[in-house]
């Protein structure tokens, strides 16, 4: 198994813009102790950045402060950044020509928002037949409401998991997934 750990879209958006994750508490903590556990492993990481594509976008502006991402984040050591304009970090990137290259058969999830890029990468990686680890604390969201209805960030974030681990991905604490990369 040779792995990639991905994090994506951890952006100032989530934390100082206009949609700031709230759920689970300690996912940034999280994010950051998988990075180091991918450093002290040998495991690649990639850092995905989302940006938006419409000339009037509320976020996501690229140039803009809360586009950049995270300064704790960016300061550790990552393989490259892959820039994404929409959910799935495959979609029009060259991810998946850079992972079958390093000969990458395993990614590993972690970043934000859960349901949404996290959770589609997540479905696009087992679609191109990529083997994926999802980690349950280092991904977050936040409560949604729009016209479908209203959910909490923590019911949000519990749905995605048990649907990814229903199919997709090995749904995994960071403590366990660390503790599994200490067994040879």
């Amino acid at each position: 198994m040779k792995r990639a750990l991905l994090v994506i879209d951890v952006q100032n958006e989530y934390f100082t813009g206009k949609m700031p994750v709230t759920y689970p508490d300690g996912s940034f903590d999280k994010i950051l102790k998988a990075v180091d556990a991918a450093k002290q492993n040998d495991i690649a990481v990639i850092l995905i950045r989302h940006g938006a594509v419409q000339k009037d976008a509320a976020a996501f502006v690229k140039g803009s402060k809360e586009w950049d991402i995270h300064e704790k984040l960016l300061r550790k050591k990552h393989l490259c950044i892959i820039d994404k304009n929409l959910p799935g970090s495959f979609t029009d990137t060259h991810l998946e020509d850079l992972l079958r290259e390093m000969g990458i058969d395993t990614i590993v999830i972690c970043g934000y928002m859960t349901q949404m890029c996290c959770d589609t990468t997540a479905r696009q990686a087992v679609h191109l037949g990529f083997s994926v680890e999802f980690l349950s604390d280092a991904t977050g969201t936040l409560d949604v409401a729009n016209s479908a209805g209203k959910i909490t960030a923590e019911e949000l974030h519990k749905a995605i998991l048990v649907t990814q681990a229903m199919r997709f991905s090995k749904v995994i604490s960071t403590d366990e997934w660390i503790k599994g990369l200490n067994v040879k």
